[in-house]
């Protein structure tokens, strides 16, 4: 009897803590949604109202700024979920500045590699894929060459950086996790106080 009674109980506690993670996974997923709805309006609008009226150069730089940012932004989510917690609680115990944030950041690992790989990473490269077709059509109006041909070289360099850098990213990322975000957590801290 008391065996049953047990079971009853904890399955009701069970029950009960996977409602409220179900709410708070919701939650978390349409502001995350928000978030990068405005996040990818923003780059979009700046890719499509600056790169058309600029130089070629300055179109390429505004391009190669997407693609390192997405690569950049990876190799931070991939730190926050290999970084270890004891180093940064002995240093939140010491008072070191962001020690707390990166605490705080690796112990919500999986929402904040969510953010910095699929929202910032994602958007980067959707936009970084837009930015190179408008400077693709550029370079193609500039120069006379062939759209078509322009347009699959630009595409083809766009995936290759991209995917190049996010692979040496995530091992360096995977290497020297807690030094990288120790960087980053001591940067944001200058904005945030977490």
């Amino acid at each position: 009897m008391k065996q049953k009674e047990y079971k009853e109980k904890y399955s009701k506690k069970v029950n009960k803590v996977n409602k409220e993670k179900k709410v708070v996974e919701w939650k978390w997923i349409i502001t995350i949604s928000i978030i990068a709805f405005l996040i990818s309006l923003l780059f979009s609008f700046l890719s499509e109202v600056i790169i058309p009226d600029a130089h070629i150069v300055v179109s390429i730089i505004l391009l190669i700024f997407f693609i390192t940012l997405g690569i950049f932004f990876d190799i931070v989510g991939v730190s926050v979920t290999v970084a270890d917690i004891k180093t940064f609680n002995s240093m939140a115990a010491k008072k070191v500045r962001g020690a707390s944030l990166a605490v705080k950041y690796i112990k919500n690992a999986n929402k904040v590699s969510s953010f910095m790989n699929d929202v910032i990473g994602d958007v980067c490269g959707i936009v970084s894929g837009s930015t190179g077709i408008t400077v693709a059509i550029l370079i193609s109006e500039r120069f006379n060459f062939n759209l078509l041909a322009v347009t699959i070289i630009m595409t083809a360099i766009i995936s290759t950086l991209t995917i190049g850098g996010k692979a040496i990213g995530k091992s360096f990322a995977i290497n020297k996790s807690d030094s990288i975000l120790f960087s980053f957590v001591k940067v944001v801290s200058i904005f945030y106080k977490g």
